[in-house]
């Protein structure tokens, strides 16, 4: 990406600014990107933990396979799922605040005894699934955002500000060459003036 910039004190100004203004945003920015890295990776472990949790659950009830077939599928059902948003290295991120369910009521003498335990074990199932897509929505959105943090980091540190560097180069070489040409145009016609005075006076 070329600097735009003229050769003049205004231009120099201008890009003093904008390359001091990169300079004091860098170090915030790659912290920035070292915290959403950290997170990034918090958020898939607590992921991958959840799956993990809700398939060593699944294999813990395996043995009530047969048991689910007399289950009603219809006595629970999710009516709600409440998110909040919470700031993580300030980027907005889901975080699941509370599950709605709906559980019909039954006839606890003309039902099996297991039914009660059956409802909680659902509920434990589907915080579990519904606790980790959360978090793999977390890790997803939170590792955007790093990529694009990474890459603004990478434009300040490796385009912008050596770019604003070498334009600041070119403006004072140019200004001090042109200074040096005023002072050396300046003594030439001050030495001419000064010659024809002294051939005013032999004449």
């Amino acid at each position: 990406m070329a600097i735009k910039f003229q050769y003049n004190k205004t231009s120099l100004n201008n890009i003093s600014k904008q390359l001091k203004m990169r300079q004091n945003a860098l170090p915030t920015l790659k912290n920035k990107e070292s915290a959403l890295r950290l997170e990034v990776r918090l958020a898939k472990n607590k992921a991958e933990r959840l799956v993990a949790d809700l398939e060593a659950s699944l294999k813990r009830y395996d043995y009530l396979a047969a048991l689910w077939n007399e289950f009603d599928p219809g006595l629970i059902s999710i009516t709600d799922v409440d998110l909040e948003t919470v700031k993580v290295a300030g980027v907005k991120t889901p975080s699941l605040k509370e599950i709605h369910y709906e559980i019909h009521d039954f006839n606890a003498f003309s039902k099996p005894v297991w039914y009660a335990d059956g409802v909680a074990i659902l509920k434990e199932l589907s915080r579990l699934g519904i606790e980790s897509e959360v978090y793999t929505e977390k890790s997803r959105i939170l590792d955007f955002n790093r990529k694009k943090t990474t890459q603004k980091v990478n434009l300040y540190e490796k385009v912008q500000i050596p770019g604003y560097q070498e334009a600041i180069r070119k403006i004072r070489r140019y200004m001090e060459d042109e200074e040096n040409l005023t002072k050396a145009a300046s003594k030439i016609v001050k030495n001419r003036h000064e010659q024809e005075e002294e051939e005013e006076q032999v004449w």
